[in-house]
């Protein structure tokens, strides 16, 4: 298998993605071509095209999935929808729990890329981790690919080397990474190379069968602010880098997944770090998040952490829910997850400069002078949340905070707003 150039994505689909990430299709092409752009979108599952990478907007995924504890498919199709209608672009299915097939089908029903990882269902076939072989992941990555899955995370940079990084310099926490685990117990259990990294041409052969992009998953990241500067995280990085370098080699779309725990400082080197060694792949983080302590609240600490992620190159965000360390989320976790994720995405757009995220930053500012409240609504991240908190107090022109003291209200006549439309 020797492919030197992307099999791009169709006309219609390229003009839509041109259209609504404001960029002229000739760039878009080349950043496609240069692997700095993936669009997923499983040819067998037609669905409005998303892309991800440099020079669009920073995306937004949510996780969801059964566990063998909590397992109502119900529950998380609710969930699903619960994310989208909050902002999230894409879905990832993570169950473990129950008929794993049904339920991905039932998640790949929604009209957006969704993304799986196909260790999960192997291992639970296999009985354990120590008993998946090569045979049975391939098998399994296939079946994601022909039920319709638009991107797979696979965590072909955890070899053997990454094994002995672990030993020689060990974790506090280990590995935190599920699948990182089970591909550590594989290695450990059965004295072999992972077979996604020893037969990484072969994976390319049957993501290019069936246009699959690939996730090069993190099973590395630091599950607390003490391992994140073990040495097993450094010796992934440059693995994915060599596989990036590989499958663009190939003509195989690829993103590749950054670091959870991350003390504030180091987020913007790391992140930097990834780009380069990857040739300026699609960068996709959970988080990353900037304090241990917070359980309740890692929404907010993910947040923080994806902002500057963003400023130094991140594309997409992976929704971190309030639930994080405690619990499987539940819809609420879900919704309050997805709404932080979508906040720092536009703060990540307006670092990236773009001109449509200033533009409503413009509509509100003047709104708020005008005490034009339907305007601020429609223009809010999340309208009904606006709505519902300022309509909670009787109706009056300004907010009940000031009221008849209302500072814009006062000088409204002596400083006119002006005209910013001049200035975009």
């Amino acid at each position: 298998m020797v492919h030197t150039r992307y099999s791009l994505p169709d006309t219609s689909v390229l003009q839509t993605v041109s259209q609504t990430e404001s960029l002229e299709t000739d760039r878009l092409i080349r950043l496609i071509e240069a692997g700095r752009v993936v669009v997923p979108l499983n040819p067998s599952r037609p669905h409005p095209p998303c892309a991800i990478g440099q020079g669009c907007r920073v995306k937004v995924n949510v996780n969801v999935g059964t566990s063998r504890d909590v397992c109502d498919p119900s529950l998380e199709k609710e969930k699903a929808e619960a994310a989208l209608q909050n902002g999230a672009h894409t879905l990832m299915d993570l169950s473990t729990g129950g008929d794993l097939p049904a339920i991905r089908r039932t998640i790949l029903t929604f009209p957006v890329p969704v993304g799986t990882v196909p260790i999960y269902e192997a291992v639970r076939r296999a009985g354990s981790a120590c008993d998946v072989d090569g045979d049975l992941l391939f098998t399994v990555i296939r079946e994601h690919c022909r039920d319709g899955v638009d991107f797979l995370t696979l965590h072909c940079g955890v070899n053997q080397d990454v094994l002995r990084s672990l030993r020689e310099d060990p974790r506090r926490m280990g590995v935190v990474s599920r699948g990182g685990a089970f591909h550590v117990a594989m290695m450990a259990a059965r004295e072999e190379e992972n077979p996604l990294f020893h037969e990484f041409d072969y994976l390319c052969e049957i993501l290019a069968e069936y246009e699959v992009v690939v996730s090069l998953g993190d099973g590395m990241r630091p599950g607390c602010h003490e391992d994140a500067s073990r040495e097993a995280k450094t010796v992934e990085y440059l693995n994915l880098g060599r596989l990036a370098r590989q499958a663009h080699h190939l003509g195989i779309p690829r993103m590749i997944e950054g670091p959870g725990h991350m003390p504030f400082e180091q987020i913007g080197y790391n992140v930097r770090m990834i780009k380069e060694l990857t040739d300026q792949a699609p960068l996709y983080l959970l988080g990353p998040l900037v304090t241990d302590i917070a359980p309740g609240y890692d929404h907010v600490v993910g947040a923080i952490g994806g902002v500057v992620a963003c400023k130094h190159g991140a594309n997409f965000l992976c929704m971190v829910s309030p639930s994080e360390h405690l619990a499987l989320p539940r819809v609420h976790d879900i919704i309050e997850g997805t709404r932080a994720s979508v906040l720092a995405a536009h703060v990540g757009d307006l670092l990236a400069g773009r001109k449509d995220a200033y533009e409503r930053e413009i509509l509100m500012g003047k709104a708020r002078f005008e005490l034009d409240w339907e305007t601020q609504f429609k223009t809010s991240l999340f309208p009904d949340v606006a709505r519902r908190i300022h309509d909670r107090d009787p109706e009056r022109e300004t907010c009940s905070m000031c009221g008849d003291l209302c500072a814009v209200k006062m000088v409204q006549d002596l400083f006119p707003c002006p005209d910013g439309d001049e200035k975009l």
